[in-house]
């Protein structure tokens, strides 16, 4: 039985990444609310995330709104795949310095 919650994610994320398949929703609840972790295919991951998290921030808007409506609390887990594109921290601050004069 899918959720509506589960559903607009799915729906949502399938047509941000240029990999639709590999998106996998997994639905939790708890005593906290509803937990929805989502898998996307690694080269995707910058997509989802977005620019200091901006793209994951308005998902997680959105999802809070889903979730008002339907009288829960539905909070985002966003799992990071081995070999994503998104840059560790370190590489961006080497980036930065090596900018430095």
């Amino acid at each position: 039985m899918e959720f509506r919650d589960e559903q607009f994610l799915d729906f949502l994320v399938k047509y941000i990444v240029d990999h639709p398949d590999d998106v996998k929703v997994e639905r939790k609840v708890d005593e906290m609310g509803v937990l929805l972790i989502l898998k996307v295919h690694p080269l995707d991951m910058g997509q989802v995330v977005g620019r200091k998290g901006s793209t994951a921030q308005a998902i997680r808007s959105l999802l809070r709104i889903v979730g008002i409506k339907n009288n829960a609390r539905v909070n985002l887990k966003i799992l990071e795949p081995e070999g994503s594109t998104r840059p560790m921290r370190s590489d961006v601050d080497r980036a930065v310095d090596d900018l430095k004069i």
